[in-house]
């Protein structure tokens, strides 16, 4: 008698078959369920901006476990963690020429943390470092998001320059992760504390973009308005939106990995 597939793997499995379209279509329709289910469940959905620093301060914390204990940075990208700092110093100094609040002091703390880390992989770790494996060059990112910026930008009272950095740390923030990526790519390997940082930040990103999401639900769309007028306004949902879709189809092997009881994350050419 042949045992019976477990539920999970059973979906996996018919999941794994369907062509790019079809995959695509139920990525979709699983956000969509996940934010009614959301809408429902979380009645401030403030608390879900606070979900999502506290999911992303949960794996950056993993990263310093992974650093500190296991004396090895391999596996991460040093590429993109230099674009995370750029991007978190551009807001910084954005949050405190245009609107300083709470989540400057959590950027700044961000930030520290950040450095840390660059200086741990390029001098204390630094031959355990991948080097030919994040082979991601940074300029196909910043260069278009600093183009980007330049043409789409907030039109608010603010100095023009200003405005200007502000539109591009968003982008920027959008694809920070790429690097990242490619080098999971390279490896097909993913040891465990990379794995769970990298989707510690597809679930923040998604409570991020959640957040928006239902806060334009809940507003009628004045929460656009009240961002600018132009394409503005349509950008920042988007550039969540892009985030959250970029980490989407790691996650999914990840809970993949995690259900079929593998410490050690594999992941199929053409993933990213």
């Amino acid at each position: 008698m042949r045992p019976q597939k477990k539920p999970i793997h059973a979906v996996t499995t018919w999941v794994k078959r369907q062509p790019p379209k079809v995959k695509a279509f139920l990525a979709v329709v699983s956000g969509m369920a996940a934010l009614v289910l959301l809408r429902f469940i979380v009645h401030d959905h403030d608390n879900l901006f606070v979900a999502a620093e506290a999911v992303h301060s949960i794996g950056i914390s993993v990263l310093i476990y992974k650093l500190m204990k296991e004396k090895t940075c391999a596996g991460l990208s040093l590429k993109s963690q230099e674009l995370t700092a750029i991007f978190l110093a551009v807001r910084l100094y954005c949050s405190f020429v245009m609107e300083y609040d709470i989540h400057t002091l959590l950027d700044l703390a961000t930030l520290a943390t950040t450095l840390w880390v660059i200086y741990m992989i390029r001098f204390k770790l630094r031959a355990s470092y991948m080097e030919e494996k994040d082979n991601f060059a940074i300029y196909y990112v910043v260069i278009p998001c600093a183009v980007l910026a330049l043409f789409i930008h907030p039109s608010t009272s603010h100095h023009f320059l200003n405005r200007i950095f502000w539109a591009f740390c968003v982008y920027l923030e959008a694809v920070s992760v790429l690097p990242q990526l490619r080098v999971m790519q390279n490896t097909k390997i993913v040891e465990p504390f990379t794995a769970h940082y990298v989707f510690a930040l597809g679930v923040a990103r998604f409570l991020s973009c959640a957040h928006w999401v239902l806060q334009v639900l809940d507003t009628r769309g004045q929460l656009l308005v009240a961002l600018g007028y132009g394409l503005w306004p349509s950008m920042v949902l988007i550039s969540e939106i892009v985030q959250t879709f970029i980490l989407a189809d790691f996650c999914y092997y990840y809970v993949k990995s995690v259900f079929g009881g593998q410490l050690v994350l594999r992941l199929p050419s053409g993933v990213v």
